[in-house]
């Protein structure tokens, strides 16, 4: 049987459904959640879409291509690494801004915990804002998803671009 609000409502009148915290107060996770977690993500996006331009342009020049490789990946490992660290200081500062955490050191460790998934630091944010560490643990997912498909795009390109000269050079020698 599917309940409607009304329904539930009652249940939780009665007692028969309970839960630490009333729904109205989750309101404002999400509302501050949702919107960072978009953010984020635009951000996340855009700056793995200037990363990905940088490395095409540089592929076009001549080098050696396992020095090439491994400097290239260095390079986006540490740039979407950045990326990362400042979408975990905008949690921080909202953290900060709900005064969910009392210092800018803690809800920076804190942010970082959550948005790795973590969470090994004995932090906890204040009650009313709980759900909104959750919800920066699943914007942390959806990121280091996006990273994680861009880094293998990315050594597919590299790879690809190598492989055109030498195929190309393969398919001159094979046609004289």
């Amino acid at each position: 049987m599917l309940l409607v609000g009304a329904e539930v409502r009652m249940l939780f009148a009665q007692g028969v459904l309970s839960y630490d915290l009333p729904a109205a107060d989750w309101g404002a996770d999400w509302a501050w959640g949702l919107p960072l977690v978009v953010l984020t993500v635009v951000i996340h996006v855009l700056g793995l879409a200037m990363i990905r331009r940088r490395v095409i342009k540089a592929t076009r020049r001549e080098h050696h291509p396992a020095a090439f490789f491994a400097v290239m990946m260095t390079m986006m490992t540490l740039l979407a690494t950045t990326l990362h660290g400042l979408e975990a200081f905008l949690w921080a500062m909202a953290f900060r801004v709900l005064q969910a955490l009392p210092n800018s050191s803690s809800a920076m460790l804190y942010s970082l915990n959550a948005i790795t998934s973590y969470g090994h630091e004995n932090l906890n944010l204040s009650r009313h804002w709980e759900l909104l560490g959750a919800i920066e643990a699943l914007n942390g997912w959806l990121l280091f998803g996006l990273t994680t498909a861009f880094l293998f795009a990315m050594i597919q390109d590299i790879w690809l671009s190598e492989e055109k000269p030498q195929r190309a050079a393969s398919m001159k020698a094979g046609a004289s």
